[in-house]
């Protein structure tokens, strides 16, 4: 199924939707691309939050939420998606082109904010897949360098085609002009693989155990839930099982209400 264009003329207003119009596509692989469109000037968001994002389907938005992996001072809002040949979104999100447009929700939320941590010194975020996309909003904030000491992406994909953002990070987000400064002395990047030779190898859990998560940063060679937060932000299977490895460890999940040691993005894992 191919993109269907919206009818702008037929839009309500009143509807808790804008209507935004394409600025950029770039397809990462044969089963990843990104794309970014037109930003409300009324639109505000936290680092690391989530949206409502759509095509019309049968006369009726058919909505789905995308984490948000612009940073929150960009004048386009940029999106991470696989590529589903059957999927009721995405078999037509892909097809998407310059100037199309697109239903865009009028109140972005989530929990992988740094607003639902306790400070720390070191902060993990661990993601697999397109679980990617809210971190890299979140490590081009300038108040998450202010917050820790050290902040660690881990990226974990089957192909190497599928490290979205690869050569960005490991350039210490040398072209972002408000966090280069801080990136090249704080942050660290470790993108592994699974299914294809590469410098690194292996799921989270086995980088985890063997100690090679921490081998760039200052520090115990192990989770201390004394000094190290967490996000987590992937497949339902990941997040589930770190979360219990980090509750075995002592870490308390934290909400926006209660700041914990560890955070996952409960809409996306019910």
């Amino acid at each position: 199924m191919t993109y269907q264009p919206i009818d702008r003329d037929q839009f309500t207003a009143s509807t808790a939707l804008t209507v935004e119009t394409v600025r950029r596509v770039k397809h990462l692989s044969t089963g990843l691309f990104s794309f970014s469109i037109s930003r409300p000037a009324s639109f505000r968001f936290r680092s690391g939050e989530f949206v409502m994002v759509g095509l019309p389907k049968e006369g009726k938005p058919l909505l789905r939420a995308y984490s948000i992996a612009s940073p929150a001072y960009a004048d386009e809002l940029e999106f991470l998606s696989i590529k589903l040949p059957h999927g009721p979104l995405t078999s037509r999100l892909q097809h998407l082109d310059l100037g199309d447009a697109v239903y865009l929700g009028k109140k972005p939320t989530g929990t992988l904010v740094t607003d639902a941590l306790l400070p720390g010194r070191r902060l993990f975020l661990l993601s697999t897949g397109t679980g990617i996309a809210p971190f890299m909003s979140l490590v081009r904030d300038p108040d998450l360098y202010r917050q820790f000491t050290e902040i660690v992406l881990v990226h974990c994909v089957r192909h190497c085609a599928d490290l979205a953002y690869r050569n960005l990070l490991e350039g210490q987000l040398a072209t972002d002009p408000l966090v280069q400064d801080q990136a090249l002395l704080q942050f660290h990047y470790v993108p592994t693989v699974t299914r294809e030779a590469f410098r690194t190898q292996g799921r989270i859990a086995t980088l985890i155990e063997d100690g090679r998560l921490f081998e760039s940063v200052s520090g115990p060679r192990r989770f201390d839930p004394g000094c190290d937060r967490v996000m987590l932000c992937g497949s339902m299977a990941m997040i589930k099982d770190h979360a219990s490895d980090l509750e075995r460890r002592g870490f308390i999940e934290g909400s926006n209400a209660k700041p914990g040691q560890f955070v996952i993005e409960r809409a996306f894992v019910g």
